[in-house]
């Protein structure tokens, strides 16, 4: 057993990928330890009848009273809610199981100031939608105690609509463990080391594993929604079972479907049999898949990440775009007639946790407002850049000001020799738009199918856009 002592005052949280003893997953769900102090404060969540607050409509509705074919909700997100707790440590957990078991339990028993908590999972894609000015809900559980009220508290507070998951006809005891908002401890060494403490380890079934069916509310909310937004770490909390059930549904009241595997992707692609049915029904059904290039590498098997978008095109039912994010370099999207690619904004990078959080928020605005794919791509690197350059995820993520001084800037990381050599494998399949600070005899390169796009033509469109969703209420 290890000794734990918090240390104060706190020291913002630095994560170096490098140094990490345990693989970078901010976002991994975790379900916490029932303890004394969980309960000291008991808060009576009301959000599952009571009526709820429509992000930037100023007017109070009851979910059962709306129109059912009005998409009044611009994005949803399934799942995935939980409260991250960022502490630093003498040291990060062991590497055994039960020694690192020991661990988390010992840091349960202390409760760590408010100071330390922040909003994690898919709160950051809401929290940036909600910033772009788009209207969001979340859909998910939040238990009955301190934890469920802060996220709830933040989630209102972004003007961000909750509604609750769980259903009266859920066999749980609303006391147990397993009904409790979900923790992710983030811990920090003095070497600015990190690594993250789960129960989750240790068991097999997902946290909410009690939940059966989708309840009324919840099909209310993804009806009346343009997007459902589902990643891979709903499958931490959520049963296989009911995730399809929720995406079946947004395909029959006309939803669509954004989908992120993340880094769970590997791990479901290789586990039940239920996981990889799961998985290959999101990846066929989904109107809009999102991947890192190593994801996307990881999942077909195909290095290119161009041919690798193709093929996830290819072989979906319903899927308008795949885009492969590919860190500093830039991103790319796929679509049936063309592909659409554009470099990173230049920034100083602090923290990378939420980036790609915050990226989805930008192409869900781009989807909905039916912009032009390089300005989507542009406004989608501009808010992940901005979320970088901050400290954390939940309410540090990018801010409406930043991103419009970025897109302003203009300021992309132009890598020449690593986009030819893109180019040179993929000129010949599709025309290729390319986001560009020059562009060459008007707007074509020298290059057959390479259309160069002029950055001040993107911002000359985006920066209005942008200003008035500045306007309309941020």
């Amino acid at each position: 057993m290890h000794s734990l002592t918090l240390n104060s005052p706190f020291t913002p949280f630095r994560p170096s990928h490098a140094h990490s003893i345990f693989p970078l997953n901010p976002r991994h769900l975790i379900l916490p330890p029932k303890s004394s102090f969980t309960s000291s404060f008991s808060y009576n969540s009301h959000h599952c009848s009571t009526p709820v607050v429509l992000p930037n409509s100023g007017a109070l509705r009851d979910w059962n009273l709306r129109s059912d074919s009005v998409k009044i909700i611009d994005v949803s997100t399934l799942g995935n809610l939980c409260v991250d707790i960022v502490l630093n440590v003498p040291k990060l957990p062991p590497r055994s199981p039960d020694a690192r078991q020991a661990y988390m339990e010992q840091l349960s028993t202390s409760p760590p100031h408010k100071q330390y908590w922040e909003a994690g999972g898919n709160c950051n894609m809401a929290i940036a939608a909600a910033r772009l000015g788009l209207r969001c809900a979340t859909i998910g559980h939040v238990g009955n105690e301190i934890y469920g009220k802060f996220l709830l508290d933040v989630l209102r507070d972004e003007g961000i609509t909750m509604v609750g998951m769980s259903d009266n006809t859920d066999a749980i005891d609303s006391s147990s463990a397993s009904y409790e908002t979900l923790l992710c401890w983030v811990l920090v060494d003095p070497l600015q080391r990190h690594g993250f403490c789960s129960r989750a380890d240790f068991t097999k079934e997902p946290a909410f594993s009690w939940m059966s069916k989708l309840s009324a509310k919840v099909k209310m909310a993804i009806k009346q929604s343009k997007v459902l937004f589902c990643n891979g770490y709903g499958f931490d909390e959520l049963s296989p079972s009911l995730i399809i059930s929720a995406v079946d549904y947004a395909v029959e009241v006309g939803t669509s479907i954004f989908f992120d595997p993340g880094p769970r992707g590997k791990s479901l692609s290789t586990g039940t049999p239920e996981e990889r049915d799961a998985l290959h029904h999101l990846l066929k059904m989904s109107d809009v898949l999102l991947l890192t290039s190593d994801e996307a590498e990881s999942l077909t098997g195909i290095g290119d990440p161009l041919l690798a978008g193709q093929g996830l095109l290819r072989n979906g039912l319903r899927t308008k775009w795949v885009i492969v994010k590919m860190g500093s370099k830039g991103s790319i999207l796929v679509s049936i007639s063309n592909i659409s690619c554009a470099p990173a904004f230049k920034v100083n990078v602090i923290d990378t946790v939420g980036c790609g959080d915050s990226f989805v928020a930008a192409i869900a605005f781009g989807f909905i407002h039916n912009m032009p794919l390089v300005n989507t791509l542009t406004i989608a690197n501009a808010v992940g850049a901005a979320t970088a350059m901050g400290c954390g995820a939940g309410r540090n993520v990018a801010t409406l000001e930043k991103v419009i001084e970025l897109v302003r800037g203009s300021n992309i990381n132009e890598d020449d020799a690593f986009w030819a050599e893109l180019f040179v494998k993929n000129l010949n399949a599709q025309e290729i738009a390319f986001l560009s600070k020059m562009v060459i005899n008007g707007s074509k390169s020298s290059n057959k199918g390479l259309n160069r796009v002029a950055i001040q033509k993107v911002v000359s469109e985006l920066l209005p856009k942008l200003e008035s969703a500045r306007l309309d209420g941020k």
